[in-house]
């Protein structure tokens, strides 16, 4: 089955409107691969500002959201409130967020259930840290991990997942293409066993870790590599060579 490729954007606590509105001109003008699916993450506070600027053919994602519609949760954001910015994809279970502010399995869980009921896209993150690459119990983490958000799952067409070893993120260390791909075909075979063979053959499995221009394209060639997480790359130009991967 051909699974679209598919390339997000996480600007992470970047920006302001003047940086990112060079870049939503930079990526406005460009000539990207059609067969593409784009989506940029922005700040909370720039939803509204790059949805409106931002050309319709990309998408864009809120970072992070709550686990309920409304209520007395100080600092927070809604699945509702973002979809009324006209914001329909959210990155869950990032690790930055599961390791930085503490978020639990059980937590990115309720998130991911109450966004989907939401009507949202969730990209799910996964990914181990490198004690427990180092101690081989990656296929462990990431199964574990995977099993909370399939779990709360139901519709699997508004899911990309997204493998990101934590050791690769931002450090400049790229998991190798093989690497990479010996993951996205344990988490496909996971999938496969515990899910469906249907859900395991048309779910778009991403890989994220200092993606750039130089790294993309043969991570791009493996076979269960359906497109990246881009971080700092996502702010430069350089982000237009990494949607074009497959071209």
């Amino acid at each position: 089955m051909s699974r679209k490729f598919f390339v997000g954007g996480n600007w992470k606590m970047n920006g302001d409107k003047k940086s990112l509105g060079e870049l939503i001109h930079t990526m406005n003008g460009a000539t990207v691969d059609p067969n593409v699916e784009v989506v940029c993450g922005a700040p909370a506070i720039y939803l509204d500002f790059a949805r409106s600027k931002l050309d319709a053919k990309f998408g864009i994602a809120a970072q992070n959201c709550y686990k309920v519609a409304k209520g007395a949760f100080t600092g927070e954001i809604s699945p509702a409130m973002i979809k009324d910015c006209g914001v329909h994809w959210v990155i869950l279970g990032h690790s930055e967020r599961r390791h930085v502010f503490g978020e639990s399995d059980e937590l990115i869980g309720q998130k991911t259930a109450h966004a989907l009921e939401s009507g949202l896209g969730v990209i799910a993150c996964i990914g181990e840290k490198l004690d427990e690459r180092e101690a081989g119990i990656t296929e462990k983490v990431v199964n574990a991990q995977t099993k909370v958000i399939a779990d709360n799952v139901k519709d699997w067409s508004k899911v990309v997942l997204a493998y990101e070893p934590v050791w690769a993120i931002g450090t400049g260390k790229t998991a190798s293409p093989q690497q990479a791909q010996d993951v996205h075909d344990k988490l496909r075979q996971w999938l496969k066993s515990n899910v469906s063979e249907a859900v395991a053959n048309s779910v778009r499995i991403i890989y994220g870790g200092s993606v750039t221009g130089a790294t993309c394209k043969e991570l791009a060639s493996q076979k269960d590599v359906d497109g990246f997480l881009v971080g700092g790359a996502s702010l430069k130009p350089e982000f237009i060579e990494i949607i074009n991967a497959k071209v």
